[in-house]
């Protein structure tokens, strides 16, 4: 635990979780929010396989307004360009992001564009040459949002926000504290509509997070209550995923680990994926290093990210702090080749799924 004195806040929203809870509270959800006119976002997977946007449309009646299926993988400026003038030309007053990570994100970008009057790329995160990088602030009111994910993800109730566009050498970030929702809902039939290698790719890569936060010593007692749950949770219903494949209340319980607030920070965590399974890591500028874990960690070589904080946080002197639940023999670790050889037996006994190219979200 930290010895530091520390300081909590916490902001206003709603989680609904379990058997048909669209439509038992979506609506109740949106009236509280005051808004008439809900308009969904969604990649195109959602709207034409699943009944995910038809039972929302039932259920909201006159207060549906429409919905956007372009969202692109990573979160393109493109489509969220695309999707903030459809939901302008359907006077939307609300977002209901139903996906992945990156369609949630995508969603806050939706928001921020439909308030803010400036230019994108002059409201977007800047990094002056030479000069620490600064966010410009955000004023605006923005239009509430309730998020659907359909994935354990740790962006379903962050305020952060991240576009790919191929013509920067970075990505177009924003953040503001106002694209938060106001409601989360883990329905358990739109969890069960996403094919079994992208839920166990994504909670891959949550768990490895929550494995690299389970390291963390300088940590405040809140903190590490969440921490503490998330990791159970996730340990639970990580090892059982690939043979219970429909079981909703393991991908309810991975969901939930990954909103937990340690969870959120793995933009530092998960590259502690990198030291165990260097093979099939890869990283981006300015964003998390995604990890996901395959078979192929045969000859699994020590490494370590240039800027990450873990460089100076996974030493030896943490020998007692690796989670003992993932195995016997887990409580001494370094960063030597002995010592990674036991988590990589760990994760193939769970089938964990092949590295694929692109992002898991």
């Amino acid at each position: 635990m930290s010895k530091q004195g520390f300081r909590a806040t916490g902001y206003s929203w709603r989680l609904y979780c379990g058997s048909k809870v669209i439509e038992r509270n979506l609506q109740e959800a949106v009236h509280r929010s005051g808004a008439m006119r809900a308009f969904v976002v969604c990649s195109p997977s959602i709207n034409r396989r699943t009944d995910i946007i038809q039972r929302m449309r039932a259920v909201l009646g006159q207060r549906y307004a429409g919905v956007f299926d372009g969202i692109e993988k990573d979160s393109t400026y493109v489509s969220v360009r695309a999707a903030k003038q459809a939901a302008i030309e359907a006077k939307a007053d609300m977002l209901i992001a139903v996906g992945v990570g990156s369609v949630i994100v995508a969603t806050r970008a939706v928001a921020i564009f439909m308030a803010e009057r400036g230019d994108p790329f002059k409201i977007m995160t800047q990094y002056p040459e030479g000069k620490p990088a600064y966010s410009p602030r955000l004023l605006a009111p923005k239009p509430p949002i309730i998020n659907v994910p359909t994935t354990p993800n740790s962006a379903m109730n962050r305020a952060g926000t991240g576009l790919k566009n191929p013509d920067l050498d970075q990505r177009m970030e924003y953040f503001d504290p106002k694209t938060r929702p106001q409601a989360v809902f883990l329905d358990e039939d739109a969890l069960l509509s996403t094919p079994l290698n992208l839920i166990r790719s994504t909670a891959t890569t949550v768990f490895a997070g929550l494995i690299g936060a389970m390291a963390e010593t300088e940590i405040n007692p809140l903190a590490a209550a969440d921490r503490d749950h998330a990791f159970h949770l996730a340990y639970h219903a990580y090892q059982r995923l690939a043979e219970e494949p429909r079981n909703p209340s393991l991908r309810t319980d991975l969901a939930i680990a990954a909103s937990c607030r340690i969870a959120q920070r793995m933009t530092d965590f998960a590259d502690f994926g990198a030291v165990l399974f260097p093979a099939i890591t890869r990283s981006r500028p300015r964003s998390m290093c995604a990890t996901l874990i395959s078979d192929r960690v045969s000859r699994p070589r020590p490494f370590m990210p240039r800027k990450s904080g873990l460089r100076r946080r996974l030493t030896c002197n943490r020998r007692d702090r690796w989670p003992s639940p993932l195995g016997s023999g887990a409580t001494g670790w370094t960063l030597g080749r002995p010592q990674i050889q036991w988590p990589t037996g760990w994760m193939r006994s769970t089938r964990a799924p092949e590295c694929r190219s692109g992002s898991a979200n």
